[in-house]
């Protein structure tokens, strides 16, 4: 059976998912309570800048297999299985998830579902979110016992996650009936047939994998961190150090990078949420750990511009620093809990004229920080600075010529922030280099 697919959300997740599903062959509405990014999608138009997505855009609307709307009754006419992909921010104030946008999107569809269909959550939740939502579903759709959830949870990287949701390393199901199993296979079926492993399990188990997966990724950024920690006090290079550690099987090199540390929309918050969630589950001494996680991963950005301060001769003031990065990754113009800008606005705070140059994410600080200076290139920006850091490892920045850029700077003083250019080369063509974690 080829089922009809509506997607709740049209931010990050959801733009990726609509797309990507319409590029396997469904059939795709995506809504969103957003008129004008409805109207943008409609036309082609990309809100955020992930590679390769908005060729599958412009193919989807193209082919007729994707289209948006902003009508929750359409959507329920329309779709066999709807996907909820909306986001679930950290709360102000808070620890714990905002998950209010789920609640809306549940209220706001059930009412029109008349007749058999799956809701699949992909949103990263607390665990329990699942249950209670199936019960909501259950009390508002008039199908009633017809409107079945499964649990879903998207594993998507910025700056992947067409290859993510193409080609996923694992699907995780978390279901309650042979019925929905079924139908989620069916799906899936593209994926499953080119072997990708599929995890049949439980609503609270499908919820706890995101966050458990991204708790591990924080923990082994933040480990090498700490180690960086302890090579500035003991005079030890923290790259060697990682370096040695990656060919033990049992540990790997993959994010055992030592720099800045890290940030972005999911990392910061979804940690965070676990911790609250397992207070509320009263098992909040399981994951005390993930303080420390979350406290060593700021102090990198303390850090950072400490080592700034530094090489400016103690003080910013009159001090003219270029920042290299806004996203708080490459491949990305996400700044959201950005560790780059974070650092550029503590500079600026303390009095430094700071500039900042990103490949992408300029639009996004010119609204998000309009009192924020910004470059239209990394020379540009660079132009009399007595202090450059390299906060974003952009192969733009990281294939920079340290000649070329000492040719435009006031004083030739850099700090690599992501441990990601060649100290020797740099230091031999008379720049004085600093960088997280090393001599």
């Amino acid at each position: 059976m080829s089922y009809r697919l509506t997607v709740m959300g049209t931010g990050y997740l959801g733009a990726t998912h609509a797309a990507c599903m319409a590029a396997l062959g469904f059939e795709v509405l995506g809504l969103d309570v957003d008129p004008d990014k409805i109207a943008r999608l409609r036309a082609g138009d990309l809100p955020i800048h992930e590679p390769g997505l908005q060729d599958l855009l412009q193919s989807g609307l193209a082919s007729g297999r994707l289209r948006f709307t902003t009508s929750y009754e359409e959507a329920a006419e329309f779709g066999d299985v709807h996907f909820v992909c909306v986001g679930t921010p950290q709360k102000k104030g808070e620890y714990a998830a905002d998950v209010s946008y789920l609640d809306a999107v549940v209220e706001s569809l059930a009412p029109h579902l008349t007749r058999q269909c799956l809701v699949v959550g992909k949103s990263t939740v607390p665990v329990g979110t699942a249950q209670r939502l199936a019960d909501k579903l259950a009390l508002l759709a008039p199908a009633a016992d017809l409107v079945e959830l499964a649990w879903n949870p998207e594993f998507l990287r910025e700056g992947f996650a067409v290859k993510d949701t193409m080609n996923p390393d694992r699907i995780v199901l978390g279901v309650v009936s042979d019925k929905a199993e079924k139908v989620m296979r069916e799906v899936y079926e593209p994926m499953l047939s080119a072997g990708t492993p599929l995890i049949i399990t439980d609503y609270p188990t499908a919820e706890l994998v995101k966050v458990a997966a991204n708790a591990f990724l924080a923990t082994k950024i933040s480990f090498i961190n700490a180690m960086a920690e302890v090579c500035e006090a003991a005079h030890a290079d923290v790259k060697d150090l990682s370096l040695a550690l990656s060919f033990d099987e049992r540990i790997g090199g993959r994010f055992l990078n030592p720099g800045l540390g890290f940030g972005g929309g999911c990392l910061p918050k979804d940690i965070r949420a676990f911790m609250a969630r397992a207070g509320e589950l009263g098992a909040d001494q399981a994951l005390t750990f993930l303080r420390e996680v979350d406290a060593i991963n700021m102090r990198r950005r303390a850090r950072m511009v400490d080592l700034a301060r530094e090489l400016a001769g103690g003080s910013f003031r009159g001090c003219s620093v270029t920042v290299l990065g806004a996203a708080f990754k490459p491949n990305s113009d996400d700044i959201r809990d950005s560790p780059a800008l974070d650092v550029a606005l503590k500079i600026q705070e303390q009095g430094g004229k700071v500039t900042v140059y990103d490949p992408v994410a300029l639009d996004n600080v010119r609204k998000a920080h309009p009192n924020l200076s910004v470059g239209s290139s990394a020379l540009e920006a660079a132009q009399g600075a007595h202090v450059v850091l390299l906060l974003t490892e952009w192969p733009e920045f990281t294939e920079l010529d340290p000649e070329t850029l000492g040719g435009v700077v006031a004083s030739r003083r850099i700090v690599d922030g992501r441990n990601a250019l060649d100290a020797e080369t740099w230091r031999a063509s008379g720049w004085h280099y600093r960088a997280l974690g090393r001599p």
